[in-house]
């Protein structure tokens, strides 16, 4: 099956009828700023489907290639080595911490959720203080040693693993191919010392960090940061992440095009190689994602 079906049918099997009391037009939702608009009671809204959502960019911007891929960094690059609560618990016994990984996930969970007070921004600088923050919320230890050392540990390598082992590969040919590549994530100082401990950073040829650009996803501003750091139009970057908010509709907010990996996609290995002549008809996984109608 070609790519664009396969994507067009995910995209199909994510619209269904809304229940619309008292009747009322239907409007398609694909970004953050009409979720906004939809939350506040103004419209009626339902799902843009992919197929939707490419007549919907092709109306606007023609048939437009991409010239960049944006990729999101923690759940679409890199994925921690093992479970944060369990990381926490680990570390924390000889702090005496005393939760179990159960409650310290769920506190966890709250206490991110929680807007921060002290800046619009989470991660400003290294993060510390919001960082000590979750992580005093999460597990009731405030020892400012136990603290340093979970900070370090997600720093290091040992901390993070790449999602796909044939990623290296991937953006190694891309860039080979004229193909500009980004990273774009939330994240603190940390991320660029993190890419270069996990020998990736040379991958790219721009590193867009909330931290560092003072936007945090789903605000537009972070990934207009990147297409200019790339020198590409946002029409002509493609974003891949995990987060609907922040990466899916964050980045057709800034006028880019956008995949959810988890429902746009499903597994690398579901989206079939293209015709780029630079890559392996018969390698799969995460470059048949990334080299989706990208061209040189």
């Amino acid at each position: 099956m070609a790519v664009a079906a396969r994507l067009r049918s995910a995209g199909a099997r994510l619209i269904r009828p809304a229940a619309l009391a008292g009747g009322g037009e239907r409007r398609w939702l694909g970004t953050a700023a009409a979720e906004a608009v939809a939350e506040s009671g103004a419209a009626r809204w339902e799902p843009m489907g992919a197929r939707e959502y490419y007549d919907y960019r092709r109306a606007i911007y023609g048939d437009i290639t991409h010239k960049a891929i944006l990729v999101d960094a923690a759940g679409t690059l890199l994925a921690p080595t093992e479970p944060m609560a369990q990381v926490y618990r680990t570390i924390g016994e000889k702090y005496g911490v005393k939760y179990s990984e159960d409650e310290i996930l769920m506190r966890y969970r709250r206490a991110y959720a929680q807007p921060w007070g002290r800046s619009r921004l989470r991660y400003v600088d290294d993060g510390r203080p919001f960082w000590q923050h979750i992580v005093s919320s999460s597990t009731g230890c405030s020892d400012l040693q136990y603290f340093e050392e979970l900070y370090h540990y997600y720093t290091t390598a040992k901390a993070w693993q790449l999602c796909d082992p044939d990623a290296k590969y991937v953006f190694e040919a891309l860039r080979k191919a004229g193909v500009k590549t980004a990273v774009v994530s939330n994240f603190d100082t940390r991320l660029r010392p993190l890419l270069q401990a996990l020998n990736c950073d040379h991958w790219f040829d721009a590193v867009a960090v909330s931290a560092e650009v003072a936007a945090e996803k789903p605000n537009p501003t972070i990934f207009l940061k990147a297409c200019e750091f790339l020198g590409v139009k946002p029409e002509e970057a493609v974003h891949i992440g995990d987060d609907r908010r922040n990466d899916l509709w964050g980045a057709r907010d800034a006028g880019c095009d956008a995949w959810l990996w988890g429902s746009d996609v499903y597994s690398f290995k579901e989206v079939q190689t293209t015709n780029l002549n630079f890559l392996d008809a018969n390698t799969a996984s995460y470059k048949q994602i990334i080299c989706y109608r990208l061209r040189k």
